[in-house]
């Protein structure tokens, strides 16, 4: 591991701080968990719109996707 130095505004300090006292973990274990979700959030986006991208340039067929209407299984609600 590397250590970082970083700035933080105060209140947000302080709502961290409050979280990491309910997790019983500590700073650097809170912003380190953070950091892979803001990350796995940014793939995420970016793969959605890639894919928003090529519907965008290649859109759906009429009747493209009916030969598998028959084969959808829709549970009861």
């Amino acid at each position: 591991m590397k250590t970082i130095q970083m700035t933080i505004d105060e209140p947000l300090l302080k709502s961290v701080d409050k979280a990491i006292r309910a997790k019983k973990t500590s700073r650097s274990a809170f912003i380190r968990e953070a950091v892979v979700l803001a990350l796995r959030r940014q793939a995420i986006e970016e793969l959605e719109a890639r894919h928003a991208e090529g519907y965008r340039r290649q859109p759906v067929k009429p009747g493209e996707f009916d030969v598998w209407a028959n084969e959808q299984a829709w549970e009861p609600a």
